[in-house]
């Protein structure tokens, strides 16, 4: 069944991402008719420094 890359900034915490998997696996399942052990979701934490938009690096750019 479906495999889910999610690519983020790093540092959120492990709580965070354990209810985003559990939402999302949530979802999943219910549009898809699937059992949660058919879903599988890898997250890849992603450093600022290492993403830019619009030619920028999110590193250097202002919050």
């Amino acid at each position: 069944m479906p495999t889910y890359h999610i690519e983020m900034f790093e540092g959120r915490s492990h709580e965070e991402k354990r209810e985003l998997v559990a939402a999302i696996t949530e979802a999943t399942c219910r549009v898809l008719n699937c059992a949660p052990g058919a879903v599988d979701i890898i997250i890849h934490d992603i450093p600022r420094h290492n993403w830019a938009t619009a030619g920028k690096l999110w590193s250097e750019q202002s919050n």
